[in-house]
């Protein structure tokens, strides 16, 4: 089964040694509906220099499910883009599911 026959839309999250970003992408895969990431300058802001640790990931997880709620997304379908989850990656997704994210 493929992650589109879900029929929700969907939280993607791809990192770099720099950076994570998260999008939540429509549920055919035709729109993002909303993103964030560490390269935003609200972000940046709030986490100082260090984009690439677990506590940047967590302000990326908190702010794309502000965004999600704003949009009307409550449930998404978890997309870790191969990464393995632990640390930045589980960092993002549990701060998602604090802040009211369903997956």
């Amino acid at each position: 089964m493929h992650i589109r026959d879900l029929g929700v839309d969907r939280l993607s999250v791809h990192r770099t040694p720099r950076h994570i970003y998260a999008q939540i992408v429509a549920a055919d895969g035709s729109a993002t509906r909303v993103a964030a990431a560490t390269v935003e300058k609200d972000v940046r802001s709030e986490c100082g220099s260090a984009t690439s640790n677990c506590d940047a990931a967590r302000v990326v997880g908190r702010l794309i499910a502000q965004r999600a709620k704003a949009v009307g997304v409550e449930r998404v379908a978890f997309d870790r883009g191969g990464f393995a989850y632990h640390g930045r990656v589980k960092a993002l997704a549990d701060a998602a599911r604090e802040n009211g994210l369903k997956f």
